[in-house]
């Protein structure tokens, strides 16, 4: 079973990230079967639109935080590797040369809205629950949340997400925002494969370079490099230890 898997039709190229058992963490072997899509999907000929999304019930849970422990517990400096790659693909998402659509077919925290604020639109499910949940266990962003979500919403909205490690319902998020349209779950791929059918009718030439005009400043790397360095020092302290064994135990963290 692909990690994550390809679909191409009618220049709209739909990637789903799969791993329903483990509601689409987002593990090396999931990230880097990312990174080998994205590189398919970059030399398509004729591509329009991308559209992102996740199998099962739940779009992404974020980072495997399994994972994490055990990069952590081996050596702190696998588990600053293992973010950095996982930025750059983010990054290459929200670098592709056409409009992006995310697809939030269910719970999107942590990397799983990282991902989705690396889309231009965002469609989301009826009852989907979306948010930050990094501080709940002990893990500073280093996926562009900090950078991102204040470019897309309010920085008081923001900082509640950042902030609380709360999920909040998708028909809160389109009223701040962030989500587009809020759909019944049956709809909601439907509707997303219209909106691209109906982009890529458009000018492709066009919204190219409209998307090319409208990309961040160069000067944003530094900022999203500053997690990566945030994280650095973030390991030497005791709140992430806590909190990665918290969640394999399946009890709050002690902090």
């Amino acid at each position: 079973m692909d990690p994550v898997t390809l679909e191409l039709r009618d220049g709209v190229a739909t990637l789903a990230l799969n791993r329903p058992d483990k509601l689409n963490a987002l593990s090396r072997e999931v990230m880097r079967s990312l990174a080998a899509q994205l590189d398919v999907v970059a030399g398509c000929d004729g591509l329009r639109v991308v559209v992102v999304t996740g199998s099962g019930r739940a779009f992404s849970a974020g980072g495997d935080l399994v994972e994490f422990d055990e990069a952590l517990r081996a050596d702190p400096a696998l588990l600053l590797a293992d973010l950095r790659f996982n930025q750059q693909v983010l990054n290459a998402v929200e670098a592709l040369p056409v409009p992006v659509i995310g697809v939030a077919n269910g719970l999107a925290v942590a990397g799983g809205l990282e991902l989705l604020l690396c889309c231009d639109l965002i469609l989301a499910a009826q009852g989907a629950r979306i948010g930050d949940g990094h501080a709940r266990y002990g893990v500073v962003p280093a996926g562009g949340a900090t950078v991102r979500l204040r470019e897309r919403i309010s920085p008081s909205h923001a900082a509640r997400l950042l902030y609380t490690a709360d999920l909040v319902d998708a028909e809160t998020l389109h009223a701040w925002g962030l989500v587009n349209e809020v759909l019944p779950a049956e709809r909601l791929m439907t509707r997303a494969l219209a909106l691209a059918n109906q982009i890529a009718r458009c000018s492709p030439e066009a919204l190219r370079h409209i998307k090319a005009l409208t990309a961040p400043s160069p000067q944003r790397q530094q900022r999203l490099e500053a997690e990566l360095e945030r994280f650095a020092v973030h390991v030497a302290g005791h709140d992430l230890a806590r909190g990665l064994a918290a969640f394999r135990a399946k009890q709050p963290p002690p902090y």
